[in-house]
């Protein structure tokens, strides 16, 4: 079996901020190890990076640990500041930065913080990328070695490039000052960007949690909790309501009658709109373990196929690349519209969505009508370490019950988080009751056997 990388989960490097490997010393030597395998590749050349964060309170520190350990080994770290996850990829790719990295931890809450190391072109790294940094941080010694932080100043026109990027997506001559929006940016990075961006859009909005203090990012809010934003869209009678998460890769809508639309419902709307046009390859869709059957029966009924791979962006935009799909996307809210961008940018599909809205003239309550989602529980259970659960016979056998007693008409999926020491159970079906009853046997087994007391 190939090897793993250890220090690198799906969404790259994360921790409680000070605790290893969120500790200086180990960002520092990450960020010389990057540097060290930037230069094999650079073959001579000066090396540049593009570095964001977003707004927690242990990001501006992990910048500067990061980008000291860059600059040892030779490499400039260019400082955007606060920009979202897919800002950072865009300008890695647009102005030819060796790498782009981003400090933030998503939607996890500030105690928690992480490092995202983004290709040339704005892609997260290959596996075998990720291993070879990892190699070239074990194998650097740091017993009496000084590990300077770098004083970053940020370069304003970063940001106002994204901006302008986004700003280019519209199509000329279009108008949206008519609609009327809801946007929540989770106290995290779409404060620095989505605010500026309505504004030169001419749309008005109410904007909810953009007032960062290092604490408050994603607590109680954005994407995780879209109630909020639903609800005021309704109170505020406007066309669209839109939560982000704080890095801003996800985005959770709201019809005008604040009804909840995850990434599930924009891959179905913007999936039937692209097809009707013909621009659809494939036609298909990819998702993952974790989309609903709805979608995939919603879909067929238009001759649209979904290919599921496992959880993670990473994995959707491996598979939409390998199958020439351009369309791929999470319930969570990240979405790739891989003709446009191969980074899951929340702001990207809120102007998709707008584009949908304004080409049809039809609200996402009416777009949206086709889609009806199966009755789905996701348990997220804290366990103590990460032992293989088909291994553990009481988890095991709550699975084989859920398994048998649905069939072909349900669907059940256990794994561990990625990027949190949890173990998730999923299960989807059309019965609600008994889809309740095993997602909690199944969570009962978990928390018995591996749960934190």
């Amino acid at each position: 079996m190939a090897r793993k990388p250890q220090l690198f989960g799906t969404d790259g490097v994360r921790g409680v901020a000070g605790h290893y490997p969120l500790d200086r010393e180990t960002i520092w030597k990450l960020g010389r190890a990057l540097g060290a395998v930037l230069g094999k590749e650079g073959a001579g050349r000066p090396l540049r990076v593009v570095l964001g964060e977003d707004t927690r309170e242990s990001s501006a520190w992990i910048s500067r640990a990061l980008a000291g350990g860059l600059e040892s080994s030779g490499t400039e770290a260019s400082y955007a500041g606060v920009i979202t996850t897919p800002g950072v990829a865009f300008l890695a790719r647009r102005h030819g930065f060796a790498a782009g990295v981003v400090v933030s931890a998503s939607h996890n809450p500030f105690e928690d913080n992480g490092i995202k190391i983004l290709s040339s072109a704005g892609m997260k790294l290959p596996e075998a990328v990720e291993l070879e940094i990892e190699h070239a941080l074990s194998a650097s010694a740091s017993a009496g070695r000084q590990m300077p932080e770098s004083s970053l100043v940020a370069v304003p026109q970063l940001l106002d490039d994204y901006t302008d990027y986004l700003l280019s997506l519209v199509p000329r001559g279009t108008s949206w000052a008519r609609y009327r929006l809801v946007v929540d940016c989770a106290h995290g990075a779409a404060s620095a960007v989505a605010p500026r961006l309505l504004k030169r859009l001419g749309i008005g909005a109410r904007v909810l949690h953009a007032a960062p203090n290092g604490r408050n990012i994603n607590l109680d809010c954005g994407s995780l909790h879209p109630e909020i934003m639903a609800q005021e869209t309704r109170a505020f009678h406007a066309d669209l309501g839109v939560a982000f998460d704080g890095d801003a890769d996800r985005a959770i809508f709201a019809t005008h009658l604040g009804r909840i639309a995850d990434g599930d419902h924009v891959l179905y709307a913007c999936g039937l709109h692209l097809h009707q046009r013909g621009r659809l390859k494939g036609p298909c869709v990819v998702g993952t373990l974790m989309t609903n059957l709805g979608l995939e029966l919603a879909l067929a009924e238009h001759g649209i196929a979904l290919r599921r791979t496992a959880v993670g962006d990473k994995y959707v935009l491996e598979e939409m690349l390998r199958s020439g799909v351009n369309l791929g996307g999470e319930p969570s809210g990240h979405v790739i519209f891989s003709h446009i961008s191969l980074a899951g940018d929340g702001l990207i599909t809120l102007l998709q969505v707008l584009r949908l809205l304004d080409e049809t003239g039809k609200s996402l309550e009416e777009l949206v009508s086709g889609l009806k989602q199966f009755p789905q529980i996701i348990r997220n259970v804290r366990v103590r370490k990460k032992p293989p659960l088909g291994s553990i016979p009481e988890i095991a056998e709550a699975i084989t019950a859920c398994q048998r007693h649905f069939g072909q008409r349900g669907r059940v999926v256990v794994r561990y988080s990625g990027t949190e020491r949890l173990a998730r159970v999923m299960v989807e079906a059309e019965e609600a009751e008994a889809v309740e009853r095993h997602a909690a046997r199944i969570a009962a087994a978990i928390h018995s056997a591996l749960g934190v007391w």
